[in-house]
């Protein structure tokens, strides 16, 4: 099992078509989600009418939802106006299109047989998600996750990496000779963590590439290594200091882990109902059916002379 420890136009009305090409884009998840949730006549007040109809704040919070993206770069103020101005032209718009029958043509058909089709996969999926990330499942999953990792041991290291044998071997004398390393790399490596002093932190075994690993894992803690070739130049490798890695708190993972559990029994349930189907390809190939293999009888054996033994 794979551990889940270790992913604007402020301020202006939002065009019409931009907005409907994000709910088209967006997953129809929220929108059934929300609409499952009861709502207060008091707590959801009527904010516009258009020709009568009313659009509501349960309306706008559904929205806005469906157009998280679209939104991210707003204050809340403005997110609102330009959401109820968004639903304003969608229901103008919408009752001109059934005024012109639009809902007749067989594109706005097809259309809405797929978002239909898609509305009832996400509500379906959220319910199998929700109901599989119960307080004992998550433990189960933190508590497998942590023995793979708990015990392993991580170095603390810091490493100064040039193009040559020469440079590196310049840059060991240097050190030997009472050279700060965390300067000298600043000064002398050509890695993106120079300007950390070559900081690499705590690292496993297995994230580094095996020669700079074997070094780094058999030096002492204040020793510095000799030149140390890789497929990324030299480098000149310091351990800081060696742990026993520990897994996380639960609280501290418990989001990537819900996330984990949501997603493994979705893919779990849709393999399923896969395998349960029965699925045509008609624009590829079928498999050839395995034959099946021949029943042969078992036939006694002829008697065999007995064998002598060999002196």
């Amino acid at each position: 099992m794979t551990s889940p420890f270790p992913e604007t136009k402020t301020g202006l009305r939002f065009g019409l078509a931009t907005l409907k090409a994000s709910l088209v884009v967006t997953g129809c998840l929220a929108a059934v989600l929300a609409a499952g949730l009861p709502v207060r006549a008091e707590d959801n007040p009527v904010l516009a009418k258009v020709n009568g109809v009313e659009i509501r704040q349960s309306d706008v919070a559904l929205a806005e939802e469906e157009l998280g993206p679209s939104l991210a770069q707003m204050d809340p103020a403005t997110k609102k106006d330009n959401v109820l101005a968004f639903l304003i032209d969608m229901k103008i718009v919408s009752k001109a299109a059934e005024d012109k029958k639009l809902e007749n043509s067989d594109d706005f058909k097809k259309r809405l047989a797929f978002a239909r089709s898609r509305l009832l996969m996400d509500s379906l999926l959220a319910t199998e998600g929700k109901s599989a990330t119960t307080d004992d499942a998550m433990k189960k999953v933190y508590e497998e996750a942590s023995k793979q990792i708990t015990g392993e041991q991580e170095v603390h290291a810091r490493h100064i990496l040039v193009e040559s044998e020469d440079e590196a071997k310049a840059v060991k004398a240097d050190l030997d000779k009472g050279a700060d390393f965390a300067e000298l790399a600043k000064k002398k490596s050509k890695d993106p963590g120079a300007s950390d002093g070559g900081d690499l932190g705590f690292f496993t075994k297995d994230q580094m590439v095996p020669e700079f690993s074997a070094v780094a894992f058999a030096l002492e803690p204040g020793k510095i290594s000799d030149p140390v070739k890789s497929q990324f130049g030299w480098h000149i490798i310091k351990v800081e200091e060696k742990r026993t890695r520990q897994a996380p708190a639960f609280d501290q993972v418990k989001g990537q882990i819900e996330t984990y559990v949501t997603r493994k029994a979705q893919a779990d349930y849709v393999a399923k109902l896969r395998e349960a189907a029965k699925v045509e390809r008609m624009d590829k190939p079928a498999e050839p059916a395995a034959k099946p293999e021949a029943k042969t009888e078992a036939k006694p054996e002829a008697a065999k002379p007995a064998e002598t033994k060999k002196k």
